[in-house]
């Protein structure tokens, strides 16, 4: 259906469910960290630290779910991630030092159920059909982390307040863990390597996750890409609301959070889609021209696009639309990322997604810490720049990797003529 593998049906639902509660704190939680006392250095340095450890979290869920088993990793994480948020709320909110230490131990949940699943599928997927299985997987994240966690609390803050809005986020993170528990399937008997790894096997594969990024110069140059590609997702939550919605950080009060909150949503709720059309379309037309020109490209203007439209148009959210329409159609041409890391390394696919999971982790991290650390001296709009510039840094390093993609590439993954492309992907 649409290339989404049926066997995992139940795996992209709970990811959805899970990713929604994890979601819940993203568009509000640095004004809440403001409001409460800590400066917007302070919030900004709990993102940034939180980020962090998700990016060694995920670096080592690679080849872990490779190790015990990429469900049961699922199911840890989740546990792990409602045992950790408990305390955030209970205990890590009465100081700085508290919240930034609970808070990014929280951070190594998610990366557990999230990436343990991108194992899964690529252990369970063709690797010609990889990234519309990709696709899906970033249509659910969106869903989750974009749409319902950016929806639901725009509709519990005004009724409930932050605080109690976090601690419904609760009931969505045990529902997604429950449905991973209780009806994703684990991998193919033939993909799953956790029953062969014993002993000194899986040291070694363990330490491949890390050796492969010296060993292997596309996955290196993958994993810049891959940070480079995300940086805006996770720098905007944090930013966006101190430069839209106060005049804390050199913006205006343009929009009310709300408003914000339902842009976010909107922005994320129209990347469902894309997801799954770029994944389609990059199993069909190639992977990194793809990524190239309509991903770098169009985040680099999506970056100024959000910086200047609330500057030259003022406080109209119509039109608002507009940047955060480029922003979900640009940031979702990165879709075949997950499909080229394993066809980089195919005989260590967990090393590879690792280093994938890596990178994506790091992006968390690099994302706000460049805001964080740019805001004061360059403002909002220099921020915008700084990250418009970096897109454009991604887009020629695009130009040195070349993975094999079936029907698309030769095995050295050099570009198939057009006449032989379009009889092997008709």
């Amino acid at each position: 259906m649409f290339g989404m593998p049926r066997r995992l049906l139940f795996g992209y639902l709970a990811l959805a469910v899970f990713m929604t509660g994890d979601g819940f704190e993203l568009t509000f939680l640095s004004r809440f960290l403001v409001e409460s006392g800590f400066s917007p250095t302070q919030a900004g340095l709990v993102f940034t630290v939180y980020g962090l450890v998700v990016a060694f979290s995920a670096w080592t869920t690679g080849v872990l779910a490779e190790i015990v088993g990429a469900r049961r990793l699922m199911v840890l994480g989740g546990v792990l991630w409602m045992v950790l948020h408990v305390l955030f709320l209970t205990v890590g909110l009465q100081s700085v030092v508290g919240t930034i230490l609970i808070y990014s131990l929280r951070g190594v949940a998610y990366p557990l159920f999230m990436y343990s699943f991108v194992v899964l599928i690529a252990q369970s997927v063709h690797p010609g059909r990889l990234a519309s299985a990709m696709g899906w997987f970033w249509a659910s994240f969106s869903l989750g982390i974009g749409v319902m966690g950016a929806y639901l609390p725009s509709l519990l803050v005004p009724v409930i307040g932050e605080y109690a809005t976090l601690w419904a986020s609760l009931i969505f993170v045990a529902a997604g863990t429950a449905m991973c528990a209780f009806l994703v399937p684990g991998a193919p008997p033939e993909a799953d390597r956790s029953r062969g790894l014993v002993g000194e096997g899986r040291a070694r594969e363990l330490l491949r996750g890390v050796t492969i990024l010296v060993e292997n110069r596309q996955i290196a140059l993958s994993v810049v890409i891959r940070v480079l590609c995300n940086l805006t997702l996770y720098a905007f939550p944090m930013m966006m609301p101190l430069y839209l919605t106060t005049d804390g950080v050199g913006g205006q009060a343009w929009f009310s959070l709300s408003e914000w909150m339902t842009l976010w949503a909107i922005t994320n709720a129209i990347t469902i889609g894309s997801n799954i059309m770029w994944g389609r379309l990059g199993d069909r037309y190639g992977w990194m021209r793809q990524m190239r020109w309509y991903g770098f490209g169009g985040m680099a203007i999506a970056s100024l696009a959000f910086a200047y439209f609330p500057v030259w148009f003022g406080p109209s959210f119509v039109l608002m639309i507009v940047p955060a329409v480029l922003f979900a159609l640009s940031v979702t041409a990165f879709v075949p990322m997950g499909a080229i890391f394993p066809a980089l390394a195919p005989e260590h696919r967990g090393a590879a997604i690792s280093a994938h999971n890596l990178a994506s982790g790091l992006t968390t991290f690099a994302g706000p810490g460049i805001a964080t650390a740019l805001l004061p001296v360059i403002g909002p709009i220099g921020v915008c720049w700084a990250f418009a510039v970096l897109m454009v840094l991604g887009t020629i390093t695009t130009l040195f990797i070349h993975p094999p993609q079936p029907g698309i590439t030769s095995e050295t993954g050099r570009m198939l003529p057009r006449r032989e492309r379009l009889a092997q992907t008709a």
